[in-house]
Formats: C-alpha cells, structure tokens, sequence
C-alpha cells in the first residue's frame, strides 16, 4: 500500500467500535461488525446514537490487526455505522479485507452511489443491505436531508447489479409512516424493478433516539402485507 495512503489511515480514527461476533447480520457467514462513526443523515427514529454523534475511537489499522487475529474464525465483515461510505480511504479498507480472504457487508442509507458503484465494478463487495428511509415526499422529514436521489440511484445500481445479493429495508415507527405508506414503498420498489424481499424492521421500545420519539407500540404483523407489491418480512 501507498506510504501515504497509510499514514492517513494511521491518523485518522473513523471506527466507533466492534462487534467481535455476529450469526444474525451477514445471512449463513459467521462475521463481525465494523461499526463506522458519524453519518450525513438524522434520521430521527435512529437509535444509534452515539454511533452518529460520537467521534471514531478506532483506525482502520487496529480493526485490521482485529481481524488477523480471527483469521479461520470470520467468514465475513459487516461495515456499518453510522454511514460506512463517507469515510475517505473505506474503499482502500475493504480492499485490505478482502486480502484476507473475507466477505465484505456493507449497511449503507445509499447517499454516495459513486463510491458504491466503484466498489461493485471491482468486486470488491458481496452484499448490500440498502435502507430505504422513506419516499420522496416524506424523505427530508424522517432523515433531516436531502439525499433521496442518491438513494434511488443506489437501489437502481444495486438492481442492474446481479453479481451482487442485496436487499432493502426499512425502519418502522408507527408515528412516522401506517400500513398504507408501506404498501407506497412497496409499490415504489415494483415499479422499479426490485424482485428480492423487502424487509420491515420494527423500531425498539424504550431506547434514545435522535429525535424525542413516542414509545411505539403499533407492531406490524406479517399478515397484513400478504398482498403487497413485493414479497416482505418483518424482523424484530
């Protein structure tokens, strides 16, 4: 690697923290969850917030020498955040990564297609876990930011892209969208052309948030979406 490139990955810290082991987040991998500080949305449901107000306490070169040591134990490495892609050097990360024969995650909100499309013309990613905030019109209100085209612009990548699995997701909080703006989404990812499962994330009860958010007790059931556009599951 670049002598240059190196000291800037020394120097910076863009890592909030690890989880040292998951069975939940890459489907059928063992893995480890790369947690990325900071991010350009503010979603206000988000119940990450440390992670997104926090600064990195972690260079990509300590979570490397991590992962060296799980080396046989790890199939794979989640990159979450936070927002993983507005890292500079993250693509040069992943690359470190899959030099040692790992998978490579990666949980985006889809705001910088550029850098995701570079990293799926290399190769250099096996799975996208795409979030989709909300449609256009309610877009700027839940995420606080204007970055619903790039969003489109990813999922219209990663659907051109079938070298890659991917899927898309969505964060409910009964305040902010029903069952019939759901149905709207679901819609939205027919028409353009998404054939995978969508899936519906219930929010969790009794956590901090960006925003001062009621408790939300109107739980989606799996039923009520039986006759959506596209097939959906729920989790949580």
């Amino acid at each position: 690697m670049n002598a240059a490139i190196l000291w800037s990955i020394r120097v910076s810290n863009p890592v909030y923290h690890i989880t040292p082991f998951t069975l939940l987040d890459y489907p059928d991998k063992t893995a480890c969850i790369v947690w990325f500080a900071g991010c350009n949305m503010r979603c206000r449901y988000c119940y990450n917030v440390d992670i997104v107000r926090g600064k990195g306490k972690m260079s990509y070169d300590e979570v490397l020498a991590f992962l060296d040591k799980r080396r046989g134990l790890l199939d794979a490495v989640v990159l979450s955040g936070g927002e993983c892609l507005m890292h500079a050097h993250s693509e040069t990360f992943i690359r470190e990564i899959r030099q040692r024969n790992m998978l490579v995650k990666i949980d985006t909100n889809g705001s910088n297609p550029k850098a995701l499309a570079r990293l799926i013309g290399e190769g250099l990613v096996d799975y996208v876990a795409l979030d989709f905030k909300a449609l256009e019109d309610r877009f700027y209100d839940i995420t606080q930011s204007d970055l619903f085209r790039p969003f489109e612009k990813s999922l219209e990548l990663l659907i051109a892209s079938p070298a890659v699995r991917f899927e898309v997701r969505t964060t409910y909080h009964s305040s902010l969208m029903d069952e019939a703006y759901i149905k709207k989404m679901a819609a939205y990812l027919k028409e353009k052309g998404y054939q995978g499962t969508y899936y519906l994330q219930q929010f969790f009860n009794d956590t901090e948030t960006l925003d001062k958010m009621e408790n939300d007790y109107c739980r989606m059931k799996s039923q009520q979406f039986e006759e959506a556009a596209v097939q959906m599951a729920i989790r949580n």
